[in-house]
């Protein structure tokens, strides 16, 4: 068991941190969050379940309230129509429709925005969930994995679509490296200004 890449290991820890999510499945519906009475949400889009990791240990660590940005139109399960199809929607400024928004954005001072890089930058869906939200006056702070080539211009995106929140540098990680993302994750939110 001491290999980092075995699967039952990687399924443990995504078990793990997931949790949170477990019970907001079956209570997220088209508008709704589980609330806390946090000023903090976390909003992030996962395809293949990085993100999805860093932002429930995010969330808990936090006690913040979460929310999944999804489309409406799921993308392909395989990866290569997937990549096609967002380098498509890339390529056009194509943002796709959102399945749900945060229709409760008022009640939060800081939104953790979580997102895999993909093509250099960020997904069409995020743009379209930024697009979607007024940000004004809110203090914005990204996490991202990605499969090696780092964050791109995916700052540009945030701050060109949310030109009036205030962006702050955020959390990156090579999105194959969960034996690390524990540690990582709750030693960047000790040491975070906003939660240190």
């Amino acid at each position: 068991m001491n290999n980092d890449h075995d699967p039952l290991r990687r399924t443990v820890i995504a078990a793990l941190a997931s949790a949170p999510l477990l019970s907001l499945a079956g209570t997220q519906g088209a508008s709704e969050i589980s609330r806390t009475g946090s000023r903090i949400l976390v909003a992030y889009f996962s395809r293949s379940g990085n993100t999805r990791v860093v932002a429930g240990l995010i969330q808990r660590g936090l006690g913040a309230d979460l929310f999944e940005i999804r489309p409406t139109h799921a993308y392909p399960e395989d990866y290569l129509k997937t990549v096609e199809q967002a380098r498509q929607e890339r390529d056009s400024g194509f943002e796709p429709e959102l399945q749900n928004k945060v229709h409760t954005l008022s009640d939060y001072d800081t939104i953790y925005l979580g997102f895999p890089i993909w093509g250099e930058t960020s997904p069409p869906i995020v743009r379209a969930f930024l697009s979607a939200h007024d940000l004004t006056d809110k203090t914005l702070i990204p996490f991202n994995t990605h499969g090696g080539y780092g964050v791109g211009n995916s700052r540009s995106v945030l701050v060109k679509h949310a030109p009036k929140a205030k962006v702050m540098d955020g959390f990156v990680m090579e999105g194959e490296q969960e034996r690390k993302t524990m540690e990582r994750v709750n030693g960047w939110l000790s040491d975070h200004p906003l939660t240190g």
